[in-house]
């Protein structure tokens, strides 16, 4: 058992860590604020390759396994958690699920754009009446003659505004329900796509998440991915990848929540002493750095089991579940360390307490994760 990373993973840690800490860090609390990341990031973001880090080199991609590009995503959550997100949806879901799925003429056509950040992706499943129960779409694509025609509303999509290409999950044969959904990418401007007003969010401010509606929207016949009326098994299989990326987004949060309270307990002095002294905070620091460590190593094991093809539905989901729950812990937490501080704007840790938040509801709810944990357990 080898707990080690390679040398070569070391190296694209470190980078991502130190990208993250000159070119996030002093604008993360800006995207919160102004709740938008400037579009000319992803074009750097591109230009050293995390629009691609999963994409072989044939189509532009960094060609990273899995492992590294979780450390990288684990990376820019310490600093920026709302950027990770949109990085991992365009790399995990989207860039992903045409490598895996797509023909050769989508291949060439979409990843490209993608990699070289030309072109933005976003995942489109929620509906208003369709959250966790995600086979009770009512979205429609009506194939008549080489187009589909789509009709219905998605919601939550994230990357919603800034997105060039969309993954929607959609169905076209209604009365099969989650057996007659397909995927279709479909582009931006198409005439009867409408992109709604941006959500205003709790936390992860600075990502771009909006409705969609589509009103006798066409959509090419060849812009299906995969089978027609098999896109539920599509999304279901790229659930793991996307559930342990919000595993290693709340290890990176909680654990930045944690630099930030040791840091502060030993520079606030009450009672004549820094409060690093008291055995009150030592032990919440202590409880604090056990349950991070715990988590990474879920999410860790999670990454090298999808990084070998091993099929890691339970595990992810563990991963997904208890990191998420440790890092709604350890903010909390946090802010309490930090007293009155922590509930002001001035102080990190009032971000990632926000932040922290939603890692237990998308991408499947706690209560989703602990179903999928026991059916793996019982079956």
């Amino acid at each position: 058992m080898d707990f080690e990373l390679s040398e070569d993973q070391k190296m694209i840690k470190e980078a991502a860590r130190e990208f993250a800490s000159e070119k996030l860090a002093p604008r993360a609390q800006e995207f919160d604020e102004k709740e938008e990341i400037p579009k000319e990031l992803y074009k750097e973001l591109a230009d050293l390759g995390y629009m691609g880090m999963l994409m072989p080199e044939e189509y532009g991609g960094s060609g990273l396994d899995f492992i590294s590009y979780i450390l990288v995503m684990e990376e820019f959550s310490k600093t920026c958690a709302a950027l990770e997100i949109s990085l991992s949806v365009h790399n995990s879901l989207i860039s992903d699920a045409i490598f895996k799925y797509g023909t050769e003429v989508q291949k060439k056509k979409y990843l490209p754009k993608l990699t070289r950040g030309e072109f933005i992706g976003a995942y489109s499943l929620t509906e208003p009446e369709a959250g966790t129960d995600a086979g009770s779409l009512k979205t429609t694509a009506i194939l008549k003659s080489d187009h589909y025609i789509i009709n219905g509303t998605k919601t939550f999509v994230t990357n919603g505004g800034i997105a060039d290409l969309f993954m929607l999950f959609t169905l076209t044969k209604p009365e099969a329900k989650s057996k007659g959904i397909s995927c279709l990418l479909v582009e931006k401007g198409l005439k009867g796509f409408n992109i709604g007003a941006k959500e205003k969010k709790m936390g992860i401010r600075g990502s771009d998440t909006r409705e969609l509606s589509f009103e006798d929207c066409q959509v090419p016949k060849e812009n299906i991915l995969g089978e027609e009326n098999k896109g539920f098994n599509i999304a279901l299989s790229l659930l793991d990848s996307g559930r342990i990326g919000v595993g290693a987004q709340s290890v990176g949060i909680a654990q930045s929540a944690l630099d930030e309270s040791l840091k502060y307990s030993k520079e606030r002095v009450q009672f004549g002493q820094p409060i690093c002294n008291f055995q009150a905070i030592q032990f919440k620091l202590a409880n604090m750095a056990t349950q991070i460590e715990a988590a990474r190593l879920l999410v860790y094991r999670a990454a090298w089991l999808r990084q070998n093809n091993v099929r890691c539905t339970k595990e992810a989901s563990m991963a997904k579940l208890f990191a998420s729950e440790i890092a709604n812990f350890v903010v909390n937490e946090a802010v309490q360390i930090h007293g009155g501080y922590g509930y002001m704007k001035e102080y990190a840790v009032e971000r990632y307490f926000r932040d922290a938040r939603v890692t237990e509801i998308y991408e499947g709810t706690s209560e989703a994760q602990r179903i999928v944990i026991s059916r793996n357990l019982l079956k």
